[in-house]
Parts: structure tokens; sequence; C-alpha cells
């Protein structure tokens, strides 16, 4: 046959690339519990399949030539719940996934194609950084400076990053750009390795404590979820991505309501004291409120004393941003607040309402706070908020004091606003302003002392708000979920479609 020996060359072709980086490697690699770069992206694809790009792929240099299937770097696209999305999986049995001319021209490619063709992006696995002597010199340099654009983002589409091994260099990047970051326990994202590290500050550095997951998903932000095994990572971006549009341009999808949804609204007034003094968690107040089993929270180890989450009323995606008494009182830090913005800046780039569930005493206040730029960070979330043109609905369950009541919706700065019953509407405490104001305590004089507590809580009740047409309704705790309903399909009207103006679409996407 004419073609016989132009197909068997192809076949060839295929099989060296599919060998990955050879079966020792392999195995050394799946024997520390990893998945191998195909196998990763197989497990994303529903029933794994893929439309690959760049299979044929090699290094530039010569003497690297057959030691480089793929360039080291898997990418192409798939099917995530019958919705197509973009993928790059590194492939760490070639050259440590390292990044260099040829596999740069296929990251730059992915990227797009997601973005012009409306899907989602994820980058996978592990790196370690810029391959060695491709970027040496004066023409390492230029690699660098091919593409003007290449850390832009206007969150046409969704990125999310899966770090599954020591990951240095792009990796790392692009993990800092995305919107979601799941890595597994022992990995590390880090400007540079640590022996690298080490090197340039001259003492030993950890893993662990350079970039590993305790560091990333407690004190710096950047990483939501660690798990224990590649699927569940993967299965995690899975579940992410159900909540979301393919890209700017569309709604999220709608699922049936699960059977049973709203069942506990009639317990929701156990969940919730009264009395201002006692603490609760308010993770149980949305899992009452939204559709069975829907409660997706982000961020959940960060910035405790806010409470970030995706979840479904009614069917529809919906972003929460509620203070949680359990951690602090309640009391925004500095933390908090940078992972509310972040939130808040997602949901309106993909048209996901926001419904803010208020509790708060205000924000921490302190000396490392200060240091660290507090004011900065709450005005932040101000000018954010103030940007965000997706549905904003606020109930305030309890206190909402000072500037805190800004941030979280009052004065204007939600389209609806409902209040409790048990709403407290104050600039702080009574019983801390009667220090401030009066300067005296209740063992000073306890019957003056209470007497001042009354006078500053008159004012401070819901109906006066209500009164002055601030707040839109007074609800009833075990109304809220069908208040959310009605309120969302109102504002879901035929004029925006619920989409945004996207005026936050090229707001960083890590923190200042």
């Amino acid at each position: 046959m004419p073609h016989e020996e132009t197909l068997k060359q192809l076949e060839e072709r295929r099989a060296f690339a599919l060998a990955m980086g050879g079966e020792k490697r392999l195995e050394r690699h799946r024997s520390n519990g990893n998945l191998d770069a195909r196998a990763r992206l197989a497990h994303l694809f529903d029933d794994g399949a893929m439309v690959e790009s760049g299979m044929h792929a090699r290094s530039a240099r010569a003497e690297v030539r057959d030691k480089s299937p793929a360039d080291g770097k898997v990418a192409g696209f798939g099917k995530v719940d019958g919705r197509w999305v973009a993928a790059m999986s590194n492939d760490f049995t070639v050259m440590g996934a390292s990044s260099a001319l040829i596999n740069g021209k296929k990251m730059r490619h992915l990227k797009h194609v997601a973005n012009t063709q409306g899907m989602p992006l994820i980058w996978m696995g592990e790196s370690t950084g810029a391959r060695m002597p491709d970027r040496m010199g004066a023409s390492g340099r230029a690699i660098l400076g091919s593409d003007p654009a290449e850390y832009r983002r206007l969150r046409e589409t969704p990125w999310v990053a899966v770090q599954l091994g020591d990951s240095y260099g792009s990796l790392t990047w692009y993990g800092c750009m995305s919107d979601f970051v799941v890595m597994k326990k022992g990995a590390a994202m880090a400007v540079a390795s640590p022996r690298v590290t080490s090197l340039a500050i001259n003492q030993p550095i950890d893993k662990e404590d350079l970039g590993g997951w305790r560091m990333h998903t407690r004190v710096s932000g950047l990483v939501d979820y660690a798990t224990d095994t590649d699927e569940e990572a993967i299965d995690l971006v899975k579940k992410f991505l159900s909540y979301l549009p393919s890209h700017s341009g569309e709604a999220p999808p709608v699922l049936e309501i699960p059977e049973g949804s709203g069942a506990d609204m009639e317990s929701i007034l156990d969940i919730v004291p009264e009395e201002r003094q006692k603490v609760y968690d308010v993770r149980k107040v949305i899992a009452a409120i939204a559709d069975k089993d829907s409660l997706f929270e982000l961020k959940p180890n960060y910035g405790k004393t806010a409470t970030t989450a995706f979840t479904r009323i009614a069917g529809r995606s919906v972003g929460v941003i509620a203070n949680n008494p359990m951690f602090k009182g309640g009391a925004i830090d500095p933390d908090g607040c940078n992972k509310v913005t972040s939130f808040m800046v997602l949901c309106d780039s993909f048209n996901i309402p926001i419904v803010m569930l208020v509790d708060v005493p205000g924000f921490l206040i302190g000396v490392d706070g200060e240091r660290i730029g507090a004011p900065g960070r709450i005005m932040n979330w101000m000018n954010a908020l103030q940007l965000v043109t997706v549905p904003k609905i606020s109930i305030i369950l309890r206190k909402s004091y000072g500037q805190a009541y800004l941030n979280m919706g009052g004065g204007q700065n939600s389209d609806e606003v409902a209040l409790w019953p048990s709403a407290d509407l104050g600039f702080m405490d009574p019983r801390v302003g009667v220090n401030v104001v009066y300067g005296i305590t209740r063992e000073d004089d306890p019957e003056e002392f209470e007497r001042r507590v009354a006078e500053l809580d008159r004012d401070s009740e819901p109906w006066e708000l209500a009164e002055l047409y601030e707040a839109q309704e007074v609800i009833d705790p075990r109304e809220t979920r069908q208040y959310l309903i009605d309120m969302l399909e109102i504002y879901r009207g035929r004029m925006s479609g619920g989409l945004s103006q996207h005026l936050l679409s090229s707001w960083p996407t890590s923190y200042v």
C-alpha cells in the first residue's frame, strides 16, 4: 500500500509520545502514589476521552530531541460533565516537566483556544521550573519575552491549577493566576526549589515551610484545598467547575432541585442563638437555606472569620459570603478581607449572584493588622464590592456594626437588604460603646452602666432601619430560603439575563 510506510511512522511516533519518560521512570513515579500525566487527564475527562494537541512536539535542542516526548507537557481538550475544557498535564518523567521553548508554545496555544472558544483551562501536575540550558543567556531571555500578554488575565474563562508534586516556575505562576487551586499533600508551590532558595539565602530551608500545603491553605491563602491523592484533587476540580459557566458570556448551569431541599428551614431558629454574645457555625445556616448537599466552601482553612462558599438555591449557583462567629466572634481579619474580595471577583466574573449573611461585630483591630495594611484591605473589599454588578442580596441575621456594615452590603451596597427580627444595627456592641463614650464599666456603677447601654441600644433594632427604608424587608428567619428564591428570580430579569458587566475581570488573582 502506498501509505504503508508513512502510516507506520505515524504509529511509531505516537508510541514514542505515549511511552512518556519510559517504563522505569513511570514506575518510579507511580510507586510514589502518583498518577502519570496521561492518567491524570483520563481521570479528569468524561470516559477518559481526549483530543490531544501537540503529541509530536519535542525539544528544540537537537541533543535531547529523542528524550523529550510531547516536550514534557501533555495538552488537549476533553469534556467534563458534558462540557469542553482545555487542560495541560505536566509529565514529570520527561525532563522534570521543565518549561522550554516548544512546550511554551503549547501553553500559549492552549490558553488562546480556551479564551477564544470559551472553555475552562486546567493546569495540572508538577514541574522543576525552567529548563536549563534553554533559559540561559540572551537566547533564553528572548524565549521569556515572546508573549507580552502571557500573564494578562481578563477572566474570559475559569482557570484551575492542580499542584500534584513539587511545582516551581510557570506552574507556580499559573497557580497564582488561577481561580481555584488544589494541592496534594507533600507537594510544594514556590518561586524556586528549596535547593535554589537555600543557595540564595545561604541557609537550609524545608520544602514544607517554603511552599507546602499547610502554609498555602492556612497562611498565604493561595491554595483552596489539600488532598491525599491525585484522584481526590481532580474530583474537587470537577465539583468546582460544576458551579461555573464555561465562559464569562453565559450563565452558570442549572441543576435539578434535590429532594428534601429546604426541609431544615424550620430548625434554623435552633441554629442561630438570638443572644448576640453566643456563637454558632454559620455553615449550618447556609446548608439549611441552600439546596440539599450543595454547599461547597472555598478556602475553608484561611481567613476563617469569613466563610465563602458556592451553593445552589432552586438549582442555580449562588456565591455566599457569611461572617462566622465560631472564629474570633466573626470579627473580620485581614486574611478574611483578602478571601472575601477574591471571592467577589470570582462570582462577578462568572455571573454568579452574591448572598451576604451578616453577623459581624466589626473588623479585628490591633497592631499586627495595621502593620500588614488592614485599612487598605478593607478598602480593597469596598472597591471590589462597588464594582460588582451581579445581584447582591444581604440578610442581616444579628450584629452589623461600624464600617463592616457597609462591607457586608449595608448602606445601599446591596440590591436588596432583609433583616431578621434579631438584627442589631449599632456602631459597636453597646456594652463596649458605654465604656468608650462615657468611660464607665459595669463594675463602676451597674445601674448607670445598664441605663447607658439601653440608651445606646435604643435605635439599633431592625424596625428602625426598615422604617427608614434602608432595608426593604424584615423576614421570619424560616422564610429566608423562599425570600432568596424570589429575589434571585426577580434580579435574573430579562434586561441582563443575570450577566455581569465584568468590571472586575482584570482584578489581580493574588492578594495585595
